[in-house]
């Protein structure tokens, strides 16, 4: 199987919505505004694709003026099907790489209950810095924030 990373496009919102409804049932999924929200707002955006098929996305947005810039991971998911399989990984490391270009630090929230994600994070540098109580709505579920330092030159 080849991953083939890319630009999101605004055809493929209405899966990236399809997928959020699939991977988080139980909170409040982005739907297909969300995303063109997101890249109206000019967030970096990325699909994997497996012949063709959207099976994966992940955004970051960079704020901040030049020198000073702070970078944000909004989202990645992973269809079902093809978790396990270094796809989230692999995007993962394409926003730590967009991240770097402008030297910036990232954070993010992951949910307290999701280990595989928050190991992936940890090996890629990342450390708890905060809690948020009752971040994912409806469910109530916490959410440790996470960051990583910028990247020396």
């Amino acid at each position: 199987m080849t991953v083939h990373l890319d630009l999101l496009r605004g055809e493929e919102l209405a899966r990236c919505a399809e997928l959020e409804r699939v991977l988080f049932p139980d909170e409040d999924p982005w739907s297909e505004q969300a995303f063109s929200s997101e890249l109206a707002a000019g967030n970096y955006y990325l699909g994997a694709y497996v012949d063709g098929e959207l099976i994966g996305y992940a955004g970051l947005s960079l704020l901040g003026p030049v020198g000073a810039v702070e970078a944000e991971v909004h989202t990645i998911g992973v269809d079902p099907r093809f978790q396990g399989q270094g796809i989230g990984k692999a995007l993962l490391e394409a926003l730590l790489e967009r991240a770097d270009e402008v030297r910036a630090p990232v954070f993010l929230e992951v949910r307290t209950d999701n280990v595989p994600a928050i190991t992936l994070y940890e090996k890629h540098g990342f450390t708890q810095i905060g809690l948020r109580r009752r971040y994912y709505q409806p469910s109530g579920a916490d959410a440790y924030t996470m960051a990583r330092p910028r990247r020396p030159e």
